[in-house]
């Protein structure tokens, strides 16, 4: 029997947190796995009714306090039932100092954010299923729609179509917003100062109020021809869900590098208005939006809820956790002690901020042309791939290490330079290993500050990630819908293995996900004389020995043999960290076919 899980909204239809609440409802209520039950509540009242009727295990609640202002510690706090709340205005800040003063668990509906809390699960966007007009307007037509809140730049949009196009039709939909311009008067004072701005002939420009269904909202952004959301910056906001349905549409999409917009931000080439036009947009049209459509599906937030339930009846405490008790649990979560682990090879910034995702260091291709980036294979030369990474090899990689560099400045300045030929290594190997494929699926197992993950994505090089800092751990996204369908042709892994406690099963798994023919390439920390109970970094597990390599490793893995000659004798290690004496070494593999 399934258990049942009530997931909360507010009855207000005129607000974009319901209209998310409604989209989220709709896609978890395919569960096969959990009875998750949609109710709208107004009143504490409304939530003692909805669960004397269903006696759920759990209660998901779509929260945000001016929609929920009857919500408070004595209906979460105290009783047997897993609250769980989504946030949505979400910073890195609001996830790192997430407590359990209202809910159990929270949700963070952000791809970007890293999972430094334990108490705080995420998940990716939602864009919905839309069957559109595969014919383009008659007449060049530019859309957008919001509500008429500050900061949603519908003035920049008049200003950048008259600045390029001499005829067009311009449409916008601003509704007014139930919370936040109840009256109108933001949507009107927008309206006004947009026809002001009008001094083209060929410019026409309709603005219509009335609050359309998604639907709606739909067929109006499948009649234009591009669509432009040209928001401020907004520092401290939440993703906006405009984003969600402009993806659902087959149409161009051009954004602003506004916060609020981070999630598709790196899209490569480039939609951001900063970056190229509205002409150039139109031009490439929705072929850079395709990954985002593939991965945001019900069927993936679906699978993404139904994990969380599990997490959280799993781990769930009744009492409240807080103080030094939840700092002591936020220290013992995997993300923090990966964070911990990532620190051996780096220099961080303090504000994590300022740190690039993955994701979202995709650049276009064009802003690397003056880098004159040579063929894979030219770079460099070597017969093995199996090998010692010290100082001879330093000296060999010395040109792509030079080249992350101007490729991944920020990235590669947090490093230690020493340890860059790790990366260069993997880096370059899968370069050239990837000139074997038509079109590669490549993924990176722990990509989170790997710049050779970096670097190829910067290269357009299309490489999946997954780190449990930013998304899965490698048991997790196995389980994804359609991963282990959808094998891969190389999958690399760049200083993570020693960092994981039982290393064959993490090589087993990605032997799995590998296509017949495939490669797995990593690197570890090596010492051929280790032997367990030696001194080891504190963020390893263990150092790698050539019996490791040879035979135990090997050994582990579903039908993978190691790539050409070895060569991991090395008596003389150069590396040192943390006053212990090792080096660094490669594994590449081939699984048969």
């Amino acid at each position: 029997m399934k258990q049942k899980v009530l997931f909360i909204n507010h009855p207000e239809k005129e607000c974009g947190v319901h209209q998310f609440g409604v989209n989220t409802a709709a896609a978890i209520s395919q569960s096969t796995a959990v009875d998750f039950i949609y109710a709208e509540c107004s009143t504490a009242e409304d939530l003692a009714r909805h669960i004397a009727t269903h006696d759920p295990v759990a209660i998901i609640y779509n929260y945000y306090g001016s929609t929920m202002p009857w919500l408070g510690t004595k209906h979460t706090r105290g009783n047997k039932i897993i609250h769980i709340g989504i946030i949505h205005e979400v910073t890195q800040e609001r996830v790192n100092t997430a407590n359990k003063t209202l809910f159990d668990f929270h949700i963070a509906p952000d791809p970007t954010v890293l999972l430094t809390n334990p108490i705080v699960f995420k998940t990716g966007r939602l864009i919905p299923a839309f069957i559109g007009s595969s014919q383009q307007p008659a007449k060049l037509t530019i859309g957008s729609f919001g509500f008429g809140t500050k900061g949603k730049g519908y003035t920049e949009i008049i200003e950048a179509v008259q600045k390029e196009f001499d005829e067009a039709l311009i449409r916008f939909n601003i509704p007014f917003a139930r919370f936040g311009d109840a009256n109108g008067e933001g949507a009107r004072a927008y309206a006004d100062a947009c026809q002001k701005l009008i001094t083209k002939p060929g410019i026409e420009l309709k603005i219509t109020h009335e609050f359309l269904s998604q639907q709606e909202v739909l067929e109006f952004l499948d009649s234009n021809t591009l669509n432009c959301f040209f928001y401020d910056e907004n520092k401290n906001r939440g993703i906006s869900s405009v984003i969600d349905l402009a993806l659902g549409v087959d149409r161009p999409l051009a954004i602003t590098k506004s916060n609020m917009f981070r999630h598709v931000m790196g899209t490569h080439p480039s939609i951001c208005i900063e970056d190229t036009t509205l002409k150039q947009i139109i031009a490439q049209g929705t072929r850079p939006l395709a990954e985002y459509k593939k991965e945001w599906t019900p069927e993936n937030l679906c699978w993404d809820y139904e994990r969380i339930i599990k997490d959280a009846i799993a781990h769930h405490q009744p009492q409240s956790a807080s103080g030094s008790r939840l700092k002591a649990l936020i220290e013992k979560t995997p993300a923090r002690r990966i964070l911990r682990k990532l620190q051996k090879f780096a220099r961080f910034s303090s504000n994590q901020d300022k740190l690039m995702l993955a994701g979202q260091v995709k650049q276009r291709q064009e802003d690397y042309k003056q880098y004159n980036i040579p063929a894979a294979g030219t770079l460099v030369y070597t017969s093995i791939y199996n090998r010692i990474l010290d100082n001879n090899a330093r000296e060999q990689y010395d040109k792509v290490i030079k080249l992350l560099c101007q490729i991944c400045p920020d990235e590669m300045s947090r490093k230690i330079p020493e340890a860059n030929i790790q990366q260069a290594f993997v880096f370059e190997t899968v370069r050239d290993l990837s000139r074997l494929f038509t079109d590669p699926r490549i993924l990176s197992v722990g990509c989170y500050e790997d710049t050779a993950y970096i670097g190829l994505q910067k290269l357009g090089i299309k490489t999946d990630g997954i780190d449990p800092l930013l998304n899965y751990d490698l048991t997790t996204f196995m389980d994804k819908p359609g991963v282990k369908e959808n094998n891969y042709d190389i999958i690399f892994s760049t200083s993570v293995i020693e960092h994981v406690f039982d290393d064959e099963k993490f090589v087993k798994e990605i032997s799995e996900l590998l296509k017949p023919g495939g490669y797995i390439v990593f690197t570890c920390d090596y010492n051929q004389d280790y032997k367990p109970g030696d001194k080891i970094p504190r963020q390893d597990f263990r150092f790698y020995t050539k019996n490791d390599l040879t035979t135990r490793l090997p050994a582990a893995m579903n039908n993978v043999e190691i790539h050409g000659p070895a060569e991991w004798d090395c008596p003389k290690p150069d590396f040192w960290f943390e006053k212990i004496n090792y080096t660094f070494a490669s594994f590449v593999g081939k699984k048969k076919n």
